[in-house]
């Protein structure tokens, strides 16, 4: 592709956080890496996707930027994880917030001595919420004008080739009434951050005073010990179920079918699954930190609870309440429309980049 001078522009530009490809749904932390790409190359770049744990050390990406043709630019998803392989890049880059790195990471010196460099070296910053801009002011020395608060942008397919019948029996849920059970989806990648275990013990007792009410795991497995942790309590637990990854239309269309969409994480920098739930019109029963919070109001677009014992009251509440789920509902999708549109995000992201040369 060309760049604005007619002259090819190696925009090779971006690092993505995590070591693997998984799909939107499970890196709920992150912006759809496909989506980013294609706002970049519709502005004339061309992009180069490579994964950050592929590279040993910063001096790795510094030959790789610097090969013919070379980068012009790059941008690195996640402050430490990504942008720490920056350092040594002669090219101009930016970084996007991930939510651990803020909310997490600055908790341990080494890496807040690292984060503060990248931040500083780096052309901007995005951050997906308010909040979380002023927390890396706060936490990081850092020029906040140059960090730039950009909502997630937010679409959801649903794949017509969808049978959820099969879907809960190839997830191990065996019932007769299929259609009168209440699932609820805990959308996530099953890594320590996410807290998969921190509802099953007391669903699964509210499971067995109600068979009709089951959780339902779903997303990639990401960190392999607790993978095995997981299945191993899953195996022995009734009424909790774990998923095999999905496609992200099938799981839009799995979101869909069910009663609500859960998130049980210990910290988020912007939930997408959150988002695609009320985008589906689907109410969401969130979690209540930070990240959760900045994009859903209590009883107006969701459901915030802080114990596991509070989550099976705003659950009963939902299940109750005809008129509150009906508000949340309705409410969620406004949110979504105003707040998280993708023009919005495409026009940001090809200014931003637009800087970097």
């Amino acid at each position: 592709m060309k760049g604005k001078n007619s002259m090819p522009i190696k925009y090779r530009i971006k690092l993505e956080a995590m070591v693997q490809n998984f799909p939107r749904y499970a890196s709920a932390n992150h912006p759809p890496n496909g989506e980013i790409r294609s706002y970049i190359e519709s502005a004339g770049h061309t992009c180069e996707l490579r994964d950050a744990g592929e590279f040993q050390s910063p001096a790795d990406v510094a030959n790789l930027v610097s090969q013919n043709p070379p980068f012009e630019g790059a941008l690195a998803i996640h402050l430490f994880r990504a942008g720490r392989l920056l350092l040594d890049i002669q090219v101009p880059f930016g970084v996007i917030f991930g939510g651990t790195d803020i909310n997490e990471d600055v908790k341990v010196e080494q890496k807040r001595v690292v984060m503060e460099q990248v931040l500083l070296k780096a052309r901007f910053a995005v951050a997906f919420t308010d909040k979380l801009k002023e927390e890396a002011a706060l936490s990081l020395v850092s020029q906040n004008s140059k960090i730039y608060v950009q909502p997630q942008g937010i679409k959801t397919e649903v794949t017509e080739k969808f049978c959820w019948t099969e879907f809960l029996r190839s997830s191990g849920v065996e019932s007769e009434h299929v259609d009168e059970l209440r699932v609820f989806l805990l959308v996530c990648g099953l890594r320590r951050v996410k807290d998969p275990l921190y509802l099953v013990e007391v669903f699964s007792e509210w499971h067995c005073k109600n068979l009709l009410n089951i959780l339902v795991i779903i997303g990639p497995k990401i960190d392999p010990v607790l993978t095995v942790e997981v299945e191993a309590v899953i195996k022995r637990t009734a009424g909790v179920f774990l998923a095999q990854e999905r496609s992200q239309q099938e799981l839009h269309a799995a979101m869909e079918r069910c009663f609500a969409v859960v998130n049980s994480s210990v910290s988020e920098g912007m939930s997408a699954a959150i988002l695609e739930a009320m985008d589906l019109g689907v109410p969401v029963l969130a979690r209540d930190i930070p990240g959760n919070a900045a994009v859903v109001q209590h009883e107006a677009t969701g459901l915030l609870y802080s114990s596991p014992q509070e989550f099976v009251h705003q659950s009963q509440r939902l299940l109750s309440d005809r008129e509150l789920r009906e508000r949340l509902v309705r409410n969620g999708k406004c949110y979504v429309e105003e707040h998280h549109s993708l023009k919005q995000e495409r026009e940001t992201y090809q200014r931003l980049v637009d800087t970097l040369h």
